[in-house]
């Protein structure tokens, strides 16, 4: 027998689905009737038994399409359209909070790369204004002196002609009253002040700031540390004139740097005489006994430099070792060739020297006298990129893969030369590549250092 309309309001059962409200159950019995005529009539209407309101509930719940909501009539309720998409998850619903932090962190980054890149413009203009200013006071004081010795000549050259027409004076009495009235020749010029310009001093610290900066964002750009994808024998020694680079494949980077590389020769004049030159002076070797008498401009310590310099461009360039104790790097011309303190090398002791000393169980950085360890050396291979145009120059261990060793960051303002010290018994090789040649901006013959 199917229930009555008191009953099912009392269970308050959507005839829908069968959902429970609550809140109709929960009502008093006195609730309907206080309730107006029109609701009690809609709410006593149209329920049907409880034998057909089961199969009704169990396909809604099938569906999944109703969400039934009890209301104040007892009837079930399908969300619309717009309610739907207000709930979380849904394709239509509004964007999460994430979104807008997104949004604050983006515009955050872009002002503080916005204010980063105003303080180096305001930074780049000020070098460069000051750099104007030390040239500008530096001609300045060349064209003071530059007038001051034209002066003088001109003050020499009436006095020469004076004296000429005196001397071909013929007249004996006119060559005594003329000679009378001779004025005193000029004083002596004195030393010429030089232009004051010194580079330490106009970038200050500059230098160190745009070192800083270049070793944070310019060595990300690069590939450090990118492994061979296949076997990599890289340079090899052969008997012969020629020490021959390999033709067998090896790492997308070191095939990159292959793009600028330069065949490079000892300099024999700069040799130390312990320093034995050979293979076309591609090679040198320490010799416990001399060679003979030091030449002119040869090194007094157990170094030598190459016979090419680079002033402009980017090149590079592979050196085997056949052990530790050795340096490699490059120096301005004004290098010392003398031995200074107690180094045994002045390769990166000072500011016009940048050098990298390989020592049995780590290597050194070395410049201005300050040095960076780094972890030792795997291979005997390392290859030298030096780029004047961006102010770099890195070290590469090429064995057994390529790897990043170190990289300098410095304005390089003149010409920079190869360099190399070396220890009793040990061999350097500068590599060759059959086709590689010099660019136009490098010199074949550097000039000798200090």
């Amino acid at each position: 027998m199917a229930p009555s309309r008191a009953a099912t309001w009392r269970s308050a059962t959507c005839w829908r689905c069968c959902a429970p409200a609550p809140a109709l159950a929960r009502a008093p019995a006195r609730a309907l009737a206080r309730t107006p005529a029109l609701a009690r009539a809609a709410l006593t209407t149209d329920v049907p038994s409880s034998s057909s309101a089961a199969p009704r509930a169990a396909a809604c719940a099938a569906s999944a399409r109703c969400r039934t909501v009890a209301s104040t009539s007892g009837r079930c309720w399908k969300p619309s359209a717009a309610s739907a998409s207000a709930r979380p998850g849904h394709p239509d619903a509004p964007p999460v909070p994430t979104q807008s932090a997104a949004c604050t962190l983006a515009s955050v980054v872009s002002g503080k790369f916005s204010c980063l890149l105003q303080a180096l413009e305001m930074r780049r203009a000020s070098a460069l204004k000051g750099i104007e200013t030390s040239k500008t006071q530096a001609l300045t004081q060349a064209r003071e002196e530059e007038q001051r010795l034209h002066n003088h000549l001109e003050a020499l050259a009436q006095y020469g002609h004076r004296v000429q027409g005196l001397l071909e004076q013929v007249d004996d009495q006119t060559f005594l009253q003329e000679s009378q009235l001779l004025f005193e020749p000029p004083e002596p010029l004195g030393p010429l002040t030089p232009p004051q310009w010194d580079e330490d001093q106009q970038l200050g610290d500059l230098k160190e700031l745009l070192s800083l900066l270049c070793g944070l964002l310019l060595e990300e750009g690069n590939p450090p540390r990118v492994p061979a994808k296949a076997a990599n024998s890289g340079p090899m020694e052969v008997p012969g004139p020629l020490a021959l680079v390999s033709s067998t494949p090896m790492c997308p980077l070191r095939r990159k740097l292959w793009q600028n590389y330069r065949n490079l020769t000892f300099d024999p004049d700069s040799a130390n005489r312990h320093l034995r030159l050979s293979h076309q002076n591609q090679q040198v070797k320490h010799h416990r006994q001399p060679r003979g008498p030091a030449r002119p401009g040869s090194f007094e310590l157990w170094q030598v430099q190459c016979s090419q310099s680079f002033q402009a461009g980017r090149h590079y360039w592979e050196v085997r070792a056949s052990g530790h104790s050795v340096t490699l790097g490059v120096a301005y011309p004004e290098l010392t060739r003398h031995k200074q303190g107690t180094h045994t090398d002045n390769i990166g002791r000072g500011p016009s020297s940048w050098g990298l000393c390989v020592q049995e169980d780590s290597i050194q950085a070395w410049h201005e006298g300050a040095a960076q360890r780094l972890p030792s050396l795997s291979g005997r291979l390392v290859g030298m990129d030096l780029d004047l145009t961006s102010g770099c120059l890195t070290f590469y261990s090429l064995e057994p893969q390529t790897k990043l060793l170190h990289t300098f960051h410095a304005l390089f303002s003149r010409p920079l030369c190869p360099v190399f010290w070396l220890l009793e018994g040990r061999t350097l090789t500068l590599c060759h590549q059959p086709g590689a040649k010099l660019p136009p901006g490098s010199q074949g013959e550097t000039s000798g250092f200090n």
